[in-house]
């Protein structure tokens, strides 16, 4: 069975680049086999968060909540694209996990990030490493940073000039790393069952 991977993207601003790298990895795990499906935060335009979803009682969580835990929950791996704003995470990624808690646990996440500078959104992905950490997931050693966006992938997400050969060579590997830890995540989940 393939792997249901879910790929999440969170920026909000109108000339948003990164969905090129969204759309880049989104088709890439799906070339490699993956059943993946992209989250677009914007899209599913969660509100600030007041109540996490646990909070509701059964039944009465906001229906774009109520959907997207039950996608979460059948999710065998994670992965998350992210701008840097201010050397920080992008605050509409930010609100739409924060929504959720027990539904990530036990699986692997993954963290591609980007900006328009060469540092490429290390910042934020060293950011996100500790979050996702907290949140229950395995955060994966491998990593994607691209950078500059515009000089990487082109508007329909092809690879282009020298930086677009980068990334098409790390992606492999970001991928494998991926691929490795959600079999032995799904095997153990197989095996015994969370402790809690």
């Amino acid at each position: 069975m393939a792997d249901r991977i879910l790929v999440f993207y969170g920026s909000y601003r109108s000339d948003r680049m990164g969905i090129r790298l969204a759309d880049y990895i989104t088709s890439g795990l799906a070339q490699r086999g993956a059943d993946v499906e992209l989250i677009d935060a914007k899209a599913v335009d969660l509100p600030m968060l007041d109540r996490m979803y646990k909070e509701y009682p059964k039944g009465s969580a906001p229906a774009a909540m109520e959907e997207l835990a039950e996608k979460i929950r059948g999710a065998d791996a994670f992965l998350f694209v992210t701008g840097e704003y201010n050397w920080g995470v992008q605050p509409g990624l930010k609100n739409l996990t924060d929504h959720f808690l027990e539904e990530w646990f036990w699986r692997p996440a993954a963290i591609a990030s980007y900006s328009a500078g060469r540092l490429s959104g290390a910042r934020s992905n060293s950011a996100w490493h500790a979050t996702l950490s907290e949140m229950g997931m395995v955060v994966i050693s491998s990593s994607l940073t691209v950078g500059p966006i515009s000089e990487t992938l082109d508007a329909e997400g092809v690879p282009t000039g020298p930086a677009g050969k980068s990334l098409e060579r790390a992606f492999g590997r970001f991928a494998d790393d991926l691929a490795w830890w959600t079999e032995a995540a799904k095997t153990q989940r197989g095996r015994k069952a969370p402790p809690y």
